[in-house]
């Protein structure tokens, strides 16, 4: 009473199946794992690039508003006034 030959074939085709869709996954969520990995680095790139941003935003803000305008003035004037009393001495 053992299997037919149309039963082992059977078998076989799902046991092969089997194995080339676990081989077939196992490599599909290593390739998973470093697309993660580089999404990961690229997302940490781009908050870098937006603090930079965040930053350059910021120093043309002072420079573009009054107050702004004024700081950067006084403190060329104050530099140049240093310079002239620290030349003279």
């Amino acid at each position: 009473m053992g299997l037919n030959v149309a039963e082992w074939i059977l078998v076989a085709f799902l046991s092969i199946a089997l194995f080339i869709f676990l081989v077939v996954g196992i490599i599909l969520v290593l390739k998973l794992i470093e697309l993660t990995k580089e999404a990961q680095k690229i997302v940490i790139k781009g908050q870098d690039i937006a603090e930079k941003a965040d930053d350059v935003v910021d120093n043309v803000k002072d420079l573009t508003s009054v107050g702004g305008v004024v700081k950067t003035f006084s403190k060329k004037i104050l530099e140049t006034d240093e310079k002239k009393t620290s030349k003279k001495k």
